[in-house]
């Protein structure tokens, strides 16, 4: 059977995905045409997935559309905006096995969490490549024209919280990649499941407007990340190690020294919130956090001074050989 060309390949998978919306006309235009609802702003983002560096080549290819919608859905999140559409560009291997196969099952991963996350596919552009499978995104949302959830708002006193629990993406990685850590098969099922479909936080990011002072979303690494809150707003950050929420999994991992605890703080991959807030908000921030059904924890505070201090047990500064993903 002859391999299908890009039209009719949007044609088949793609076009079904926009049945029923105007803004995308069909996928037979050069562009969409949306129209901003009164009094909102446009939050855009973009994210690229290389196979072999941001998910494993052999990775489901309806969890792989639903990672490369997710972490743009999580942007948007810690902007505070409510998640609308977007566009995708799929770089496909040249000669890649199965291709037709693979992208039916890839726009079924998409269809699933458009009924999720509320967002509808817009456009894009799909092309061959002699390198690895490639996916961006460019998502868009709406945030109030006077409002949004920055990185440069947090002050001295603020205290820092994060959403769900940290570290579970990166041994989810390490199992996928042939680590048993001595668990059962529905524990490193579990692992694996939080690296290859993060769980983005826009219902709370949205309910964070009018409270957190800044915010972004733990992508590559919480102590490297909350570093460029302390960068754009000019203070420093003390976080206090034993408070950083592990999954029961990750405690038992870190207890057994099969993992340090440094390693689920710079492993990357969350996709939860990491934010600020003043402290007389407390009552209030943990309120809206039960509002939107996700778990909160308090980590540590932000000060005068610069950069991130990771504090241990004994309140002493940790020395951190790896600080969080670098993207070369």
């Amino acid at each position: 059977m002859p391999e299908l060309g890009e039209f009719e390949r949007i044609a088949r998978f793609f076009s079904p995905l926009v049945e029923g919306q105007s803004d995308a006309l069909g996928l037979t235009d050069d562009a969409a045409l949306v129209t901003p609802p009164p009094g909102k702003r446009m939050a855009v983002t973009a994210d690229a997935l290389i196979a072999g560096v941001h998910f494993l080549a052999d990775d489901p290819a309806d969890q792989v559309a639903r990672k490369a919608l997710r972490v743009n859905i999580s942007d948007l999140a810690a902007m505070g905006a409510e998640p609308y559409g977007y566009t995708i560009t799929l770089a496909l291997p040249r000669g890649m096995a199965d291709a037709e196969a693979w992208i039916e099952r890839f726009a079924r991963g998409q269809a699933a969490d458009h009924a999720e996350y509320n967002i509808r596919l817009l456009g894009g552009d799909s092309v061959s490549t002699p390198g690895p499978l490639s996916i961006s995104v460019t998502a868009f949302g709406w945030v109030p024209s006077t409002l949004a959830l920055t990185r440069g708002g947090a002050k001295p006193g603020d205290d820092i919280y994060v959403s769900g629990s940290i570290g579970d993406s990166f041994l989810g990685l390490a199992v996928l990649q042939g680590e048993g850590f001595d668990l059962t098969e529905a524990e490193r099922a579990m692992l694996a499941d939080r690296y290859l479909l993060p769980q983005p936080r826009p219902r709370l990011g949205q309910l964070l407007l009018d409270v957190a002072s800044a915010g972004l979303d733990v992508s590559d690494g919480l102590v490297q990340d909350l570093g460029h809150i302390c960068e754009v707003s000019g203070f420093g950050a003390k976080v206090e190690l034993s408070l950083i929420p592990f999954s029961g999994l990750g405690q038992r991992l870190v207890q057994c020294g099969a993992v340090l605890a440094e390693d689920l703080v710079s492993g990357g991959d969350d996709y939860e919130l990491l934010f600020t807030a003043p402290e007389s908000a407390r009552d209030t921030v943990f309120g809206l956090a039960g509002q939107a059904g996700v778990p909160l924890t308090r980590i540590g505070k932000m000060h005068p001074g610069r950069g991130v201090d990771l504090l241990d047990a004994t309140g002493k500064i940790m020395a951190l050989d790896r600080r969080g993903y670098t993207h070369a």
